[in-house]
């Protein structure tokens, strides 16, 4: 019907539009913080080594972080998967991220990765998991210790996380992460912050939340039909594979699970944590009142602050020793 086709090419324009909006707003912040004294500052303390290549593919560049005031021998290692939902951002928004991390003394390998929708799954995935097996061989070379591995990342980058920890402890059929295994990739720590870690069923958000804003819910369904086109995959929802009843090959480590009371997504962290408490893997869930999706990010605020000061609690706990 005429009708029905407006409506569909208004809602497709209005997603669009917001697509936008939301990527034009992330990527100011993030230049526009890059500029204030205290980030000048850090960043004094910290080297960069920019446009490392771990694969052949033009997205397969990741940027070192270390702390420039040198290392009294190898430094934990910290892979960091940026979010944006599969679609948007990179390694060079998330400086900060790379900056944290190395300002607790570790070396700090954040990635850049196929996104979607050109790149739909597993490109993003396969990307990651990539990585992991770089930087367990070539850790050395930039002064981390890769049986001290932590894999981070929030939002999108917190399900890539999550993939990479699951690949490291079950001998899976994909031959991309079924590799992660085979090459003895064992991360130390998981740290997925926000996590969207189930890409499928994105309408159990609203069902749960019947009252969620329209804008927000826009970019949550463009998540899930940019990244996941087709029918569910095992490893686009590494949250149903850790939920499952099958024993790992290979325990999985301890997880960091930090998010905010006014994240959409806060029940996904939740589910993480009762899984993780029915397999007695060692875990840590906070919840931040007040905190929206990514809150650790606006850095300024009291609880992005207690969410670094827990992060550096966690990271001195299991990766220092």
């Amino acid at each position: 019907m005429p009708g029905m086709r407006s409506l569909q090419r208004l809602s497709t324009a209005r997603r669009a539009l917001g697509g936008r909006a939301a990527e034009a707003f992330f990527e100011g912040l993030s230049a526009g913080c890059r500029v204030l004294p205290n980030a000048r500052r850090a960043f004094d303390e910290v080297e960069v080594i920019r446009d490392v290549p771990y694969g052949p593919l033009t997205e397969h560049r990741l940027d070192v972080y270390r702390p420039s005031r040198g290392l009294d021998g190898p430094a934990p290692a910290v892979l960091y998967i940026h979010g944006g939902g599969f679609r948007i951002l990179s390694k060079d928004t998330h400086w900060l991220m790379g900056l944290a991390f190395a300002r607790m003394g570790a070396v700090v390998f954040s990635i850049d990765y196929r996104l979607a929708p050109k790149h739909p799954f597993p490109a993003a995935a396969q990307d990651a998991c990539l990585a992991a097996r770089w930087v367990h061989a070539h850790a050395g070379v930039y002064g981390a210790d890769a049986d001290r591995l932590a894999v981070a990342g929030e939002s999108a980058g917190a399900n890539l996380s999550c993939v990479v920890g699951v690949a490291s402890a079950w001998r899976r059929p994909e031959p991309w992460a079924r590799a992660v295994f085979d090459e003895g990739v064992r991360p130390r720590a998981l740290l997925p912050a926000c996590g969207l870690l189930q890409v499928s069923d994105i309408d159990r958000i609203k069902r749960r939340r019947p009252d969620i804003g329209s804008f927000v819910y826009d970019r949550l369904h463009e998540v899930s039909s940019a990244y996941l086109p087709g029918a569910p995959e095992p490893l686009a929802d590494p949250l149903r594979i850790l939920e499952a009843a099958d024993a790992p090959d290979r325990p999985l480590p301890p997880m960091f699970i930090p998010c905010g009371t006014r994240d959409p997504l806060i029940e996904d962290s939740r589910r993480l944590a009762v899984a993780c408490q029915a397999r007695g893997v060692e875990h840590q869930l906070r919840i931040y009142p007040g905190g929206i999706h990514a809150f650790h990010a606006f850095v300024w605020r009291a609880a992005a602050k207690q969410c670094w000061a827990d992060h550096r609690a966690f990271f001195a706990q299991h990766l220092t020793a």
